[in-house]
C-alpha cells in the first residue's frame, strides 16, 4: 500500500467551537480548589486531565471529578490559547 505524500502534508482545519462562558471557570476554580485541599498540584493535575480526558488525574472530593467531566475540552483550550495570545 502507496501513501499519497500530498495527503501526508495537508493542513487540517479544526472547526471553530463556540467559546461563550458556560460556567468553565467556577468550574476550574471549584476543581482547582478540591485538588489543593487534598494536597495535590492542581495545575498539573487539570494539564494532564485536559491533555489524556482521563478522570482519574481529578479527585470525586467534593464533585471535583464529575464537575470537570462537564467542560468541553476543545472549547476549553480554544479559549487557553486565545487568551493566551490576546486575540479574539
Amino acid at each position: 500500500m502507496m501513501l499519497d505524500k500530498n495527503k501526508k502534508q495537508q493542513t487540517q482545519v479544526f472547526q471553530r467551537v463556540d467559546t461563550t462562558d458556560d460556567g468553565t471557570q467556577a468550574i476550574l476554580l471549584e476543581v482547582y480548589k478540591a485538588l489543593s485541599e487534598k494536597g495535590y498540584d492542581p495545575i498539573n493535575q487539570i494539564v494532564g486531565y485536559i491533555l489524556s480526558e482521563d478522570p482519574t488525574y481529578i479527585t470525586n472530593y467534593n464533585g471535583a471529578r464529575s464537575l470537570i467531566r462537564k467542560i468541553d475540552r476543545d472549547e476549553l483550550l480554544n479559549t487557553l490559547v486565545k487568551k493566551y495570545l490576546g486575540v479574539e
